[in-house]
């Protein structure tokens, strides 16, 4: 029985998602987005909401005339580009891998809850709290953490609206519900057995590696004296994985290997791994010394770091520098400021390449759950259906990013995943010179060694290498230089 009385059931109706599921080749046309960001009911900041209105801010006619023209302009390709984005969600749902049906019961189930999800971020979006209430009762039903692959999905969107709305104050209220340390600490316990589980079986941390690996020996080929700047320290897994294999590579290049390598961790509880590393480097005989900075990103000082007379300095950031992008840019700045005055040879940056920090929630969402999907069918194809490691990475890591980038926002948003485009935007604007990676036949060989299965794709994307699904782009590589 339904949650919710029956004139909710044409979900869609009179909204800007009623393009949705009568998705065609032709809605790629440029009138019909037009048309679809004409919303007739309500306006863009009330219905697609922008971040300070859904938690309690709203933007004055006085501080709207203070926005410069081309804020104006930056504002409606964003506009755009997120409709396109939706485009693009609808096609890879109802017509792409997901709703086939040999994985669910009649492609109208993935369309409904396809159509259901959409509705509820909708509500969720304009503070219809009833509304939103009554559809995630529905969707609590439909989307099964154990079922088809967009059932899963669907579950951890399920999750994070949920949240999202329990955050929604009325008009005038201003600050969010933070977790409790409880909740943080049980989950982050989870997450780092789950983080495990992902580099195991998931070739995306891995691909990390391999491109930076590979830049860094390129940079210290001939040198003697090496040093690496690892910012987030190879994400907390236990063994310092990245490093060893630099530790070996280095051992075994043609010549001499460095008389001296140094490696600068930034982040919290590392001198275990740097311990570890030094018996591994010494019984290869390379003199090794690690140091930590004690530190987070946003708090980094150019103090921090010490850099010797005749050291050659690479930075390598994994799956890092994202979760200091905020709306003011200045906590990013401030960090590729400091990186830029180490005049590092080689800055090695890895990161999701999808467009989940756009500045209204529902192109957020839709880029989301078509970045998501993709990941999750990934799974499908990698571990069995009842795997419980394909669960615990689902559940406890991917969820995780999942629910911070539907349920968050301001400071406690820190899941800001950008396109490879916006990170070369930044990274010129701070002063780093793009290095192509020139690794694509050496990229496509380890690809075919780490054994996944297939529908893994390896392309290269302006100088930089794209790991991809079914060539839905999923982690980017770039190297940068001073």
């Amino acid at each position: 029985m339904d949650c919710y009385p029956s004139h909710y059931l044409p979900l869609l109706d009179n909204s800007a998602f009623t393009w949705f599921l009568t998705f065609s080749d032709e809605t790629r046309d440029h009138k019909r987005l037009k048309r679809m960001l004409s919303i007739e009911d309500k306006s863009v900041e009330e219905c697609i909401g922008s971040n300070d209105s859904l938690f309690g801010g709203s933007l004055s006619t006085n501080s709207l005339s203070r926005i410069h023209f081309r804020d104006h302009i930056w504002t409606y390709s964003q506009r755009y580009l997120e409709a396109e984005a939706m485009e693009e969600t609808a096609a890879a749902m109802i017509g792409g891998h997901e709703v086939d049906g040999a994985e669910v019961e009649g492609s109208g189930d993935g369309m409904r809850l396809v159509q259901l999800l959409i509705a509820c971020a909708e509500a969720v979006a304009c503070r219809d709290r009833s509304h939103a209430s009554a559809l995630l009762c529905e969707l609590r039903a439909n989307a099964l953490v154990l079922g088809t692959t967009f059932q899963r999905v669907a579950s951890c969107f399920v999750q994070g609206l949920a949240d999202r709305l329990t955050l929604v104050q009325p008009l005038g209220a201003v600050g969010i519900v933070a977790p409790t340390m409880d909740t943080m600490v049980a989950a982050s316990e989870k997450k780092e057995e789950a983080l495990r589980l992902v580099y195991e079986v998931c070739p995306h941390i891995k691909f990390g590696h391999f491109v930076a690996n590979t830049s860094i020996l390129e940079a210290f080929e001939g040198e003697n004296l090496v040093h690496v700047v690892d910012l987030g320290m190879t994400l907390g897994l236990q063994h310092g994985h990245q490093w060893r294999s630099l530790i070996q590579s280095l051992a075994n290049r043609t010549g001499e290997p460095p008389s001296r390598l140094r490696i600068t961790a930034v982040g919290h509880s590392l001198q275990s791994i740097g311990d570890e590393l030094g018996v591994y480097a010494e019984s290869l005989g390379i003199e090794f010394e690690f140091s930590v900075v004690e530190n987070s990103l946003e708090n980094l000082k150019p103090g921090d770091f010490k850099i010797l007379d005749g050291e050659v300095l690479a930075v390598n950031s994994i799956l890092q520098l994202h979760c200091v992008v905020k709306e003011s840019r200045g906590a990013l700045n401030s960090v590729l400021q400091i990186i830029h005055k180490l005049s590092p040879k080689v800055l090695v940056l890895v990161e999701q390449d999808s467009s989940h920090n756009g500045p209204f929630f529902l192109g957020r969402f839709m880029e989301a759950l078509h970045y998501y999907s993709a990941i999750f069918d990934s799974l499908d194809a990698m571990l069995p259906k009842y795997d419980t490691r394909r669960a615990k990475i689902e559940q406890f890591y991917f969820a995780e990013e999942i629910k911070n980038i539907v349920s968050c926002e301001g400071p406690a948003r820190v899941e800001r995943h950008e396109r490879v485009d916006q990170w070369r935007r930044r990274m010129t604007r701070a002063g780093f010179q793009p290095a192509p990676i020139k690794i694509m036949a050496q990229a496509k060989q380890w690809l075919g060694k780490v054994k996944v299965c297939e529908g893994y794709t390896m392309v290269e994307e302006k100088g930089c290498l794209v790991l991809g699904w079914k060539s839905k782009p999923i982690v980017a590589a770039s190297c940068w230089k001073f």
